[in-house]
């Protein structure tokens, strides 16, 4: 069955959307001229863009799962997201390509045929007699009930009245006349393939309260605080708050947070931040090259799920059973593993099944994520330590500096030599002029993980040779000496540096586009209440939902976008 005109404009609009750019480019980053080090003057409202967000595929699953029930994570078979800045949900990479279109069509269909028969439940009036004036009130309600959770705010009039006229025409394509689950059906195939779902539509209130800013509605404020803090579309008591105009106020959207980080799927967005920002998500890649088996017997694939879940259940665990501060992430000498991770670690008496329990480690040997197996494997290489990727990742990931590589110079590691320590071999970028500049900022950090084989197990020695694990830091506000990776642990763990990295880190992955100069105020009034926590992630958190850049926007007129839409959305406060 051919599908009908209708079902098809909401991808043109997606497409058109994505070949524009009118969803917004990715914004300039001001790292360069020193960001948020200069105390910003906040006398007016700053918000920053408001780029429209597409949905990724988490949260897409996420969403159909809350909205209809629907746990086939259709999105899993979708395209992958581009990433930019380290995460795969900015909205200026988020573009809809042809063949994601045609997926998402998929995807709405066979969801939709299974969410049919459960919707008609909702409208009992239409069983048997679709075309009966019961049926379309009944109608009429359920598209303004899911309609209002589908595009996160309620549905105008005039769209009620178009979904209604689809249930119409599809009462004549079903396999009987009135077949009203044909007729649901093409109505949530349109609402699924609608930019109002698939996008986060945001245009604010009607009245500015600066110059050209205003805030965003309460039904706006739902979405964004439902999809930073869960990855998924609004609860019951958010939409409630919306509908209330409960939203309103910092208080009001503080007392929403806090109630949000106390549900688990707090715990899954969280989750979901640290896949990203320190690379968790690609241990899995580590199968790829393998390791050496004549160096590494003891490697199998299978290691790799548990190095993952290590670390992400360290992090839950340090976030969200204890006091959630940085210093704890970077220097708890304990960490989450079962009994095959804990033989990997030569811990004695650990635990003794497949269950994840807190074990102790040898404060000497271990502290905090950053000498974590997964991690120091991930940061490695099939047949030895690395040290550049293992610099690379705190200069890159947790000082938020970024060395480019000098031009046209093509990287080329130093043969492996048995007679030799890694630390040996990679001495030659000190004397090559062409490496100089960049691996003077990578080595002597990447230097100090050398205690850690590419198994990221605990050496002595290496090659018969005692392992020499000082290194330096430099351009940073911690520099000097130190000795192994605990040390360094410490060391970033006072770091003022590293902590405005950490609020970086989430500002990008919270609003899904990197910081601007408009934001100096933002990250100051987050940075200002991280601090007064004492660095705890969970106020970072709520932090995050109290800034100019969370709670307003730029006044936009939309008359001349996407073939002259209406000038503001519906749902908006009066």
């Amino acid at each position: 069955m051919a599908e009908p005109r209708a079902l098809r404009w909401p991808i043109g609009l997606l497409l058109l959307a994505s070949c524009s750019g009118q969803f917004g480019d990715l914004p300039a980053n001001d790292d360069d001229d020193g960001g948020e080090a200069t105390a910003p003057l906040c006398a007016s409202i700053e918000p920053g863009e408001s780029p429209l967000r597409r949905m990724t595929r988490v949260e897409y699953d996420n969403t159909i799962l809350d909205l209809l029930g629907d746990d086939s994570h259709p999105a899993r078979g979708f395209v992958p997201e581009e990433e930019s800045l380290g995460f795969n949900n900015q909205a200026a990479a988020l573009v809809v390509s042809p063949l994601l279109a045609e997926q998402y069509m998929t995807a709405a269909e066979g969801i939709a045929a299974r969410a049919a028969g459960k919707l008609l439940g909702e409208a009992p009036s239409c069983r048997g007699a679709a075309a009966g004036a019961a049926c379309r009130g009944e109608i009429a309600a359920l598209i303004a009930s899911l309609g209002k959770r589908a595009f996160r705010r309620p549905l105008a009039e005039d769209e009620i009245a178009e979904l209604a006229a689809l249930f119409d025409r599809g009462l004549g394509l079903g396999d009987t006349p009135d077949d009203a689950s044909t007729g649901l059906s093409l109505v949530v195939q349109a609402m699924l393939q609608s930019p109002h779902f698939l996008y986060r539509v945001e245009l604010g209130m009607p009245d500015p309260v600066e110059g050209d800013v205003v805030p965003l509605t309460s039904y706006e404020i739902a979405s964004r605080l439902s999809y930073l803090l869960w990855g998924t579309m609004p609860d019951d008591a958010l939409f409630a708050a919306a509908e209330a105009g409960a939203l309103g106020t910092a208080a009001e959207i503080e007392a929403q947070a806090r109630r949000m980080l106390d549900d688990p799927r707090a715990r899954e967005a969280v989750k979901n931040f640290h896949r990203q920002w320190l690379g968790l998500s690609k241990i899995d890649e580590i199968a790829a090259g393998g390791r050496d088996p004549e160096l590494y017997p003891e490697y199998r694939d299978e290691l790799l799920p548990l190095f993952q879940a290590e670390t992400e259940a360290f992090l839950d665990h340090a976030i969200f059973e204890e006091d959630a501060s940085v210093s704890t992430l970077f220097t708890a000498s304990y960490s989450v593993m079962n009994r095959e991770l804990a033989e990997l670690y030569g811990v004695e008496g650990g635990p003794k099944g497949e269950a994840f329990e807190r074990v102790e480690l040898d404060p000497s040997q271990r502290a905090g994520f950053l000498t974590h197996a997964g991690l120091l494997s991930l940061y490695a290489k099939p047949n030895r330590s690395s040290p550049v990727h293992r610099g690379r990742f705190v200069r890159q990931s947790l000082l938020c500096q970024i060395p480019p590589p000098p031009p046209d110079v093509v990287p080329e590691p130093p043969m492996v030599d048995r007679t030799k320590t890694t630390r040996e071999q990679f001495s030659q970028h000190v004397s090559d002029p062409g490496c100089r500049s960049c691996h003077a900022l990578l080595d002597p950090i990447g230097f100090g993980f050398e205690h850690y084989d590419a198994l990221g197990r605990w050496r002595d020695a290496e090659n018969g040779i005692p392992v020499d694990a000082s290194g330096e830091l430099t351009q940073t506000d911690i520099d000097g000496p130190f000795d192994g990776a605990v040390e360094l642990a410490r060391r970033l763990a006072e770091s003022e540096q590293v902590r405005a990295c950490v609020v970086k880190q989430w500002f990008r992955f919270g609003y899904g586009r990197a910081e601007q100069r408009e934001d100096a105020c933002s990250l100051s009034q987050a940075t200002e209440a991280f601090e007064a926590s004492r660095y705890n992630i969970r106020a970072l958190l709520v932090a995050l939902t109290q800034t100019d850049a969370f709670r307003y926007r730029r006044e936009i007129n939309v008359g001349d976008d996407a073939g002259g839409a209406s000038e503001r959305a519906p749902g908006g406060e009066p």
